[in-house]
C-alpha cells in the first residue's frame, strides 16, 4: 500500500498523519483563492500578457498564497481561449514541488468531457507528489463548443456527471473494477495505478453555480458541495446550499448543519475604500465575464464581489455565514480580468495579513461542536483507521462471544 508515512512526514501538514497533525484552518474554515487563469489584456496599458507569462503568474501567485498563510490554492480547467490552464494536475504538481504546506485543488476538473480513468490516474500521482496536500473540485463546464471536442454532448451533460462519477468513485475505493456505461468503453479486470495515497481518495468536491442536480449528487454520496456564487445574490446561493443540506441528511450522511459546504468570492481591495474602487473599475468594465453588463456598483450590490478596504470585505464575508449557515471552505477569486502580477501579490498580502486572521477568529466563535471542519488528508486517514479499529473491535468481540458459548 502507497503510504505518505514511508518519509515520516506527509507535505500536507509538514508533519506525521498519524499523530492527528492538520494543517491551518483544519480546525474549522479553509481559506485560500482561486484562479480562472484568464489571458485578458490589462485595461490600463494595454498590454496582453504572453501565455507563458501568465502560466508562471499563476505559480508566483500560489506560492505567495502559501508565504501570506493561506490554506487552498485552486486552479480551473479550460480549454478555449483566452485561458491557459488546459492540463491542472500538471500546474499543481509544479506548484507542489515548490510548496510545504497549502492545499493544492481544482476549482474545476471537468466530470463531463474528461475521461474518469484519466481523472483518477492524474489525481493519484498529484496526491502521492504532494505528499497527500490534494483535492478535487467536479464541475460540468459551461462552454458548449468544449464538448464536442472531447467526443461529449453537451445535451448529456448531466448523465455524463452521474455516470463518470459513479465510475471514478469505483476506481479509487475497488481493487479490481468491472464496469459498463453508456459514455465511454467497458472496463474488465482493471486495476488503477498507482492506488491513491494510503488508499484514501483525494476529497471531492462537487461545484455549481446554478443547477440544483449537481446538489443533489454530492448530498447522495456525502461529498462536498461548493457555490460558486460569484454571479449570483444571496436568495440563489442560499437555495442551492439549504437544498444540498437537507438531502446530505436524507441520505444520512449527518444532520443538515454537518454537510461540508465551500463557497466562492471575488474582492479587491486597497487601504482607502474610494482608491479601490477608482482602480478596479477599468478592470471590471473590461473583464471578458461580465464587463459590459451592470455596473461596479449594482454587481456589488447585488452580488458576493466586494471593492474596497479590508475591513469590508471582513463585513461581508462574515454575513455569507448567515444565509449558508456554518461552513468549511472560503475560496476569492483575485486574479483576474488582466490585473497585473505586482497588484495580485499586494492584494495576497491584504487578504493574509489583514483580513484572513480576522474571519478565522470570527467565524469560530459560535461555532457548534457538531459542524465538522474542512477535509484533510489526514482527517480522512484518521476517520478510515477509526473505522478499520472499530471493525477489529466488533470481529473480536464476536468471536469472544462465539466461544463463550461454545464453552
Amino acid at each position: 500500500m502507497a503510504s505518505s508515512e514511508t518519509t515520516g512526514t506527509s507535505a500536507a501538514t509538514g508533519q506525521d498523519p498519524a499523530a492527528g497533525q492538520d494543517p491551518p484552518g483544519a480546525s474549522g474554515m479553509q481559506f485560500g483563492i482561486f484562479t480562472v487563469g484568464d489571458v485578458t489584456p490589462d485595461p490600463t496599458t494595454g498590454r496582453t500578457p504572453t501565455e507563458a507569462e501568465r502560466i508562471q503568474a499563476t505559480v508566483a501567485i500560489a506560492r505567495k498564497a502559501e508565504e501570506v498563510g493561506l490554506d487552498v490554492f485552486a486552479t480551473g480547467e479550460h480549454h478555449n481561449p483566452p485561458f491557459v490552464p488546459s492540463s491542472p494536475t500538471t500546474l499543481l504538481a509544479y506548484i507542489a514541488a515548490q510548496t510545504e504546506r497549502i492545499i493544492l485543488s481544482t476549482s474545476t476538473t471537468l466530470i463531463t468531457t474528461n475521461d474518469p480513468v484519466k481523472i483518477a490516474e492524474d489525481f493519484s500521482v498529484l496526491q502521492h507528489l504532494s505528499g497527500g496536500r490534494t483535492d478535487v473540485m467536479l464541475g460540468r463546464g459551461n462552454t458548449g463548443p468544449v464538448y464536442p471536442w472531447f467526443g461529449q454532448d453537451i445535451r448529456a451533460a448531466l448523465p455524463l456527471t452521474v455516470e463518470h462519477y459513479d465510475l471514478l468513485r469505483r476506481l479509487w475505493r475497488e481493487e479490481t473494477v468491472d464496469w459498463e456505461g453508456k459514455f465511454r468503453s467497458a472496463l474488465q479486470g482493471f486495476t488503477l495505478a498507482p492506488r491513491p495515497l494510503d488508499d484514501v481518495p483525494p476529497f471531492v468536491w462537487h461545484a455549481s453555480i446554478r443547477t440544483p442536480e449537481v446538489a443533489e449528487l454530492a448530498a447522495y454520496y456525502g461529498d462536498g458541495f461548493f457555490a460558486n456564487h460569484i454571479f449570483w445574490p444571496a436568495s440563489h446561493t442560499k437555495q442551492l446550499v439549504n437544498l444540498y443540506r437537507r438531502r446530505f441528511a436524507h441520505y444520512g450522511h449527518g444532520t443538515p448543519e454537518q454537510a461540508i459546504v465551500g463557497l466562492g468570492g471575488q474582492v479587491f481591495m486597497r487601504p482607502k475604500s474610494q482608491d479601490a474602487i477608482d482602480e478596479f473599475r477599468p478592470y471590471f468594465d473590461n473583464a471578458p465575464v461580465y464587463g459590459h453588463g451592470p455596473s461596479l456598483e449594482e454587481f456589488t450590490e447585488q452580488t458576493p464581489l466586494t471593492v474596497g478596504s479590508p475591513d469590508q470585505v471582513i463585513e461581508k464575508a462574515l454575513n455569507f455565514r448567515n444565509y449558508v449557515g456554518d461552513y468549511q471552505r472560503q475560496l476569492f477569486l483575485m486574479d483576474h480580468a488582466g490585473l497585473p502580477l505586482k497588484t495580485v501579490l499586494e492584494q495576497l498580502d491584504l487578504l493574509g495579513e489583514e483580513v484572513v486572521p480576522v474571519l478565522r477568529k470570527e467565524f469560530a466563535v459560535g461555532r457548534p461542536a457538531d459542524v465538522p471542519a474542512a477535509p484533510t488528508h489526514a482527517s480522512l486517514l484518521r476517520a478510515r483507521r477509526a473505522e478499520e479499529a472499530e471493525g477489529e473491535s466488533g470481529a473480536t468481540k464476536s468471536d469472544d462471544e462465539g466461544n463463550t458459548e461454545a464453552r
